[in-house]
């Protein structure tokens, strides 16, 4: 399924009569499906998050677009958020199923709509933008909306879109910038003071463009040191990532090279600054993080300053890191970091790489359902600290089984509904099932042991063992619908109608084509069980003896699901009419079934030796 988010910024976060009718505007898009709206009195700006498919998505922002323009009159918007528009910003992000140049396409359609049917200047920015230098929002927006009358007129500053001209219609909705992006991870950190300089000085320091060198009365408070400026006149060649000042051009790109594993002149045209006119010119930090943008602030709502950023790739600026590094600039300066929050929604990845990198931090296994994990995260990084966190709405893109599956069953209608008089579920979701409770059961075992005293050696194995039979357990509990939806395949192809030859025809060609995807099924079923037999006998041999017996019930209940799923597969490859495809699956299931009977076996012996000893 193609997917795409969409996180509309308008400047409105006070009157909720406004706020609820531009997300209602959204909401009532056939095929668009709101995920977040967070509102914000002090910012006045709200960020609405909805998810849709491609042409939705457009029909979506283009009714954002036209609400805001018609609710919100920008002559009369203030707030503390930067700002230009009614919509201010209306980014694409690929999700499933498209690229970031569809989402840059989607994002030319939206502007070229806009412009036309309402009037409005358009801006495109980041992978959308049709110069280099509109990539960056800060740049598009520079001067927010005062500065637009002049802006619009100005032929450098031409918009992509729409009327290049400052009168009443404009005046009143602003220009919207619209882009396509990898996903943003809009991230608040709070402080426990309300002096926002001190926010202010800490987003210096971690953001990517960094922030001016000062010296001398530098600690605790950073921001009270003075101006670090070159003077090649006076010999004076400060570093800038170090204290160490050179005499000459020749030693600052000496030490440079051999200290920094970078150049002297790159370190120059990262800020834009040229060697031939360094008199006097301010000297460059660099800040700690790439693709984080940052800035310091007071929000009276919660009584607080705030590090506000966006990390524009959390898979290089993951947010647990960065607050980690702003809870240690924060102890530097005598002040504390009280929690944090996410505005709009959260990738999964993101949360899951937090809970592991908390989990680890003192040793703890993190091979953990994936919503323990997430509720680690939560907690060690205080996300209901200002706000509820609420890991269904806040975080995109989770694994859970949707409403109406199988396995969203509580587990005695489950067995209800397998002892019914329907064909399906049956034998294949059992066995993947069956499957799914031994890789459970595997993870268990090694848990039991992980950073427990006398394991510490077998402990780094262990871990990533019960990792991976977390993550095959996930993937057989996902099996079992999606066995019983191969077989219900089957049954609509056989409903399918036969009155005439081409009728028939294709009619037998969706059934043979249903029996192939109804073996295939149980046929990866069957390996996965395997898999988890595997997991559970090297898990098993280096946990605490107290589990072998729950290793050697992982063993026994996977080695039923390899011969469960391999009957599903041997039923159906006689209605199969391809010789060939009967062949394949035939030979590569005798020989798993006999290497998971011959792993059983011999492990059976080990634990009934072990137990009995």
């Amino acid at each position: 399924m193609k997917l795409v988010e969409c996180v509309p910024n308008f400047s409105e976060g006070r009157n909720r009569n406004v706020i609820d009718a531009v997300v209602d505007a959204a909401a009532g898009v056939d095929g668009v499906k709101v995920l977040d709206v967070d509102p914000g009195t002090d910012t006045n700006r709200t960020v609405l998050t909805f998810v849709a498919e491609p042409d939705a998505a457009v029909e979506g922002a283009f009714a954002v677009v036209r609400k805001a323009a018609e609710l919100i009159d920008m002559s009369r918007q203030y707030g503390a958020h930067a700002r230009h528009g009614a919509t201010d910003v209306c980014p694409f992000v690929p999700v499933s199923g498209v690229t970031m140049d569809d989402c840059a396409e989607l994002a030319r359609r939206l502007g070229e709509r806009v412009g036309e049917e309402l009037g409005i200047p358009i801006y495109l920015y980041e992978h959308a933008a049709s110069r280099p230098e509109w990539r960056n929002l800060a740049v598009v927006r520079k001067g927010e909306y005062e500065a637009l009358p002049k802006k619009l007129t100005a032929p450098e500053w031409k918009p992509d879109y729409g009327p290049a001209e400052w009168n009443e219609r404009v005046k009143r909705s602003g220009v919207v910038t619209v882009g396509a992006r990898e996903f943003l991870i809009a991230y608040n950190i709070n402080l426990n003071t309300r002096d926002k300089r001190y926010a202010k000085d800490i987003a210096l320091e971690i953001r990517e463009a960094g922030r001016a060198k000062r010296t001398g009365n530098t600690d605790p408070d950073y921001f009270r040191g003075e101006r670090l400026r070159y003077q090649p006149s006076g010999d004076r060649w400060p570093c800038g990532i170090c204290d160490h000042i050179a005499g000459t051009l020749e030693e600052i790109r000496t030490h440079f090279s051999a200290a920094h594993r970078t150049t002297f002149d790159e370190h120059l045209s990262r800020y834009g600054q040229k060697l031939e006119s360094l008199e006097g010119k301010i000297v460059k930090k660099p800040g700690l993080f790439d693709h984080c943008k940052a800035t310091g602030w007071v929000i009276e709502e919660y009584g607080c300053a705030q590090v506000t950023m966006n990390l524009t790739n959390y898979h290089v600026s993951p947010p647990h890191l960065v607050l980690e590094a702003v809870r240690d600039l924060a102890r530097q300066r005598g002040i504390t970091v009280t929690g944090s929050e996410i505005v709009g929604v959260v990738p999964f990845q993101a949360m899951i790489e937090a809970g592991r990198y908390y989990q680890s931090r003192y040793g703890g296994s993190t091979a953990l359902p994936w919503r323990d994990l997430i509720e680690i995260a939560v907690r060690s990084m205080n996300l209901a600290d200002v706000a509820p966190f609420e890991i269904d709405k806040k975080v995109l893109g989770l694994p859970e089984a949707p409403g109406g599956c199988l396995m969203a069953l509580p587990c005695r209608e489950f067995v209800d509904e397998v002892s019914r008089e329907s064909p399906a579920p049956g034998g294949g979701s059992v066995a993947a099932l069956v499957g799914a409770l031994g890789g459970g059961l595997a993870a268990m075992v090694g848990n039991l042991a992980i950073d427990k005293v006398g394991y510490e050696e077998q402990s780094p194995r262990l871990n990533e063992l019960a990792l991976r039979a977390q993550i095959v357990k996930d993937r057989l509990g996902r099996s079992v619908d999606t066995d019983t939806e191969a077989f219900n395949f089957v049954l609509d192809a056989m409903r399918l109608p036969r009155g005439n030859r081409k009728e028939k025809e294709a009619r037998a060609v969706a059934i043979q084509q249903g029996y192939q995807r109804a073996s295939r099924v149980p046929l990866e079923t069957a390996k996965s069980c395997l898999e988890v037999i595997d997991l559970a006998i090297e898990i098993g041999e280096l946990g605490n003896p107290a589990s072998l017996s729950d290793a050697g019930v992982a063993v026994l209940t996977a080695c039923a699901g390899v011969e469960g799923a391999a009957y599903n597969v041997r039923i159906n490859l006689p209605t199969i009419d391809d010789p060939a495809f009967r062949q394949e699956l035939s030979t590569e299931l005798d020989e798993i079934v006999a290497t998971a009977k011959q792993r059983r076996d011999e492990f059976d012996q080990l634990v009934l030796k072990k137990l009995s000893a």
